[in-house]
């Protein structure tokens, strides 16, 4: 395919109440859309790194400028007949993962429309409907997280994610699963630990967590071995998995024994499916992540929840869960408890509200 034209917007889109983890806090979503345009059709992606370098050392306003200036220029007018042949024509631009993603995600959508496919099924995938599991930020009390996590298991989510800082700890562990003792939960540290809260690790073997996620830093991967070595609890690689070179590197060092997989955390969905072969490979399970994108981004996230090796609940969230109004149609909503129904419809099944688009765009450019 030709690539004729690609429309860039960073969007802001408030939340319904502010969502804090250990590098933050946040109230509203900064993310970047992309649309590609080729043979008529178009496909649309979406890239969440957040307002700030704090999940990662990319931001929204960032990614943006490089797709503007560099990114962007490079593919418009080209032939781009694999996501192999995008990545390798991106190649020259050292890391910005989340800025790649961003064409990536799109170039599989437009892919999909121009063949009649869903993109799930041109991926692989195994399943349509997909399991989502809950997730918690830091709250106001404990009591709060406790009837919140409640009424998820009432709705029949299947798996709890907890945020988990030095300030909302082992105290909050210990209430949850005093309360809800059978309950599949595990806890997210984004990287707010190290080696020297090894004890505090240890003591959260006894809680029987389905796993701890990113306990020490963004960019680890020696620490993290020395840490599983040292917990019966599996330790989750989120941020240090960022290529399938560095996962590689994470297998043969025994880093982990899961993998979350967020498609704008590793550069698209081409390294993704990459990264996803490896450790299925190696007999490491993964399940997907989200950024908290709108239901274009989330739509992608769908798509990589139907393959073989996810083997656990994944973070995709109903729209109103996070927004009044979703920026794109349709929505995100469950068709059955805790379950996501791929679309039959070809790539994604989703596009931007135009009316709503405009109210959330910050700032936006057009390469032709």
């Amino acid at each position: 395919m030709k690539i004729s034209q690609i429309d860039l917007y960073r969007v802001r889109m408030p939340l319904t109440y502010h969502f804090t983890t250990s590098f933050g806090r946040e109230d509203a979503i900064e993310s970047v859309l992309i649309r590609l345009r080729a043979d008529g059709v178009e496909g649309w992606g979406e890239s969440s790194p957040f307002r700030l370098p704090g999940y990662s050392a990319e931001w929204a306003a960032g990614v943006f400028l490089l797709l503007r200036e560099v990114l962007a220029p490079g593919i418009v007018g080209q032939e781009i007949a694999s996501g192999d042949e995008l990545q390798a024509r991106m190649q020259t631009v050292k890391g910005n993962p989340f800025a790649k993603a961003a064409l990536d995600l799109a170039w599989w959508d437009l892919h999909a429309c121009l063949t009649g496919q869903p993109l799930w099924r041109l991926l692989g995938g195994v399943r349509q409907l997909v399991d989502a599991g809950a997730d918690f930020g830091v709250m106001e009390s404990i009591d709060d997280l406790l009837q919140t996590i409640d009424a998820a298991v009432q709705v029949g989510f299947k798996r709890v994610k907890l945020k988990f800082t030095p300030q909302w700890g082992i105290e909050m562990v210990h209430a949850v699963r005093t309360t809800f003792p059978r309950l599949v939960c595990h806890i997210d540290c984004n990287s707010a630990f190290t080696l020297d809260d090894l004890a505090m690790f240890k003591t959260l073997d006894r809680y029987e967590l389905a796993m701890i996620e990113q306990p020490l830093a963004h960019d680890d991967l020696l620490d993290h071995a020395e840490l599983q070595r040292q917990l019966a609890t599996p330790i989750c690689l989120d941020e240090s998995i960022v290529s399938p070179e560095k996962t590689r590197k994470a297998i043969a060092l025994r880093a982990c024994r899961w993998v979350n997989l967020k498609p704008g955390r590793i550069g698209g969905i081409t390294r993704t499916l990459q990264i996803h072969q490896l450790c299925a490979e190696a007999g490491i399970p993964c399940w997907i992540g989200g950024m908290l994108e709108s239901a274009v981004g989330a739509s992608h996230c769908l798509a990589l929840a139907t393959l073989p090796n996810i083997h656990y609940p994944s973070d995709i969230f109903p729209s109103d869960r996070f927004y009044a109004r979703d920026l794109a149609t349709p929505a995100m909503t469950l068709t059955a408890p805790s379950q996501f129904r791929a679309p039959d419809t070809p790539g994604i099944g989703t596009r931007p509200d135009p009316e709503r688009l405009r109210e959330c765009t910050v700032e936006q450019a057009e390469i032709r």
